[in-house]
């Protein structure tokens, strides 16, 4: 048993999916867009790493492959694992892209397949789901958590037996309430899963084309893990669930990924505190309150207030003075004396100017709860920019508030 090879698959979509995340999508695919100083898609690949026997690491996606060549060599380095990245020629669906690279996933004949969404945030508990996947048998087990009756509609919700944990039944985004289970987007498969799906497509090549359109809104060749394989096999010894007991998020706009940066940096405080900065306004080291990331690149001046809930990537320089309140900045941004950045996201090359204002409500589900700048963008001194998204390379001299500066 312990000699069984894994492997992990995560999904990480393609320019058409990220379009919530402009104007930070614009120059970066959204799965590199850093959150707690890391890149969103590092997160899961590292949980990845900690499985025993792990073989390979797949990222599959329509993103051109040279978008992600130079991540792919650097995190492959770093955890000396093999990180692939395998570009779809076209959106096949997740059950459908797992089933177009089969023989690429399986050449090193692996027991059981990881499949994970690299939008969600989580501890991902890989290694229990496993582990609980090899008691219960079948063909897969799904990570699932409780959510509050209200959220769970914009999920898929599921029925799973209390006491074997099978899933009993499966509903994608119902219309009525089913159950405040809902599916986390983390798998893990026997090899199984391909003769499943390539059920799914014998049934479809079998109907009449009448029948087809009238059941199915996506093209032939595309296989959706939820309504074609998990709806289907619930009920029939074939799919169990593991359930989350830590933090869980999806991270489909900018806002939920700053309040999953801040997820992550609290977990760092668990699992790794030495990513965390520390200082005390005291020796020459800026006031860190709470859980803050800041790259050993950064200049920072001793008089800065910093956190809780900052992530400052490379190359940034912070002038005197300066306050960060929940905030994530990227490489290469200046913030000069005195500014203030609170509930915002400021993008690469940006600069803030002196006694400047950047911030929002904090509200994650408002569409402007969370300000953002795009890459370089100048803010000059004593400008407020409040409740804002403001595109790339745009100078403002004058204060802008709920607004979207294209």
């Amino acid at each position: 048993m312990s000699e069984e090879k894994v492997v992990a698959v995560i999904m990480v979509g393609g320019p058409t999916k990220g379009t919530r995340f402009r104007p930070l999508s614009f120059n970066t695919p959204k799965p590199l867009i850093p959150l707690a100083g890391q890149p969103m898609i590092h997160h899961p690949i590292s949980a990845c790493k900690k499985i025993s026997n792990l073989a390979q690491i797949f990222l599959i996606g329509f993103y051109e492959e040279r978008e992600f060549a130079l991540y792919v060599s650097s995190i492959s380095n770093e955890l000396k694992i093999p990180v692939r990245y395998l570009k779809e020629d076209k959106p096949h669906g997740s059950a459908g892209a797992l089933y177009y690279f089969r023989d690429r996933i399986m050449e090193e004949k692996p027991s059981h397949v990881f499949l994970l969404n690299c939008d969600v945030c989580c501890s991902f508990p890989l290694q229990g789901i496993l582990d609980a996947h090899r008691r219960y048998g079948g063909i897969g087990t799904m990570l699932v958590i409780k959510v509050s009756a209200e959220a769970a509609s914009q999920f898929g919700e599921l029925i799973a037996d209390p006491d074997t944990k099978e899933l009993l039944h499966y509903t994608e985004k119902p219309e009525t309430f089913v159950s405040d289970l809902i599916n986390c987007g983390v798998y893990v498969f026997t090899s199984d899963i391909f003769n499943a799906i390539e059920e799914v497509y014998s049934q479809i090549r079998d109907t009449s084309s009448n029948y087809q359109s009238a059941t199915r809104s996506v093209p032939a060749d595309f296989v959706r893990l939820d309504q074609d394989i998990l709806s289907p096999l619930a009920g029939k010894k074939q799919l169990y669930t593991y359930e989350n007991k830590d933090f869980w998020e999806q991270i489909k706009t900018p806002g939920k990924s700053l309040k999953c940066s801040a997820l992550y940096l609290s977990q760092f405080r668990q699992t790794s505190p030495h990513i965390l900065a520390s200082g005390d306004g005291t020796n020459r080291k800026p006031n860190i309150i709470g859980d803050v990331y800041i790259h050993p690149s950064v200049k920072l001046h001793p008089t800065a207030k910093i956190g809780p809930n900052v992530s400052i990537s490379a190359n940034v320089r912070v002038g005197p003075g300066v306050r960060l309140i929940s905030c994530i900045i990227l490489d290469d941004v200046e913030i000069k004396d005195n500014a203030v950045v609170i509930n915002s996201i400021i993008g690469w090359k940006s600069s803030i100017g002196r006694w400047s204002r950047v911030q929002a409500s904090g509200d994650y589900n408002e569409r402007l709860g969370i300000t953002i700048l795009g890459e370089a963008v100048t803010v000059e001194d004593e400008v407020a920019v409040i409740g804002s998204i403001v595109l790339q390379n745009k100078t403002l001299n004058v204060s802008v508030q709920d607004d979207i500066i294209l």
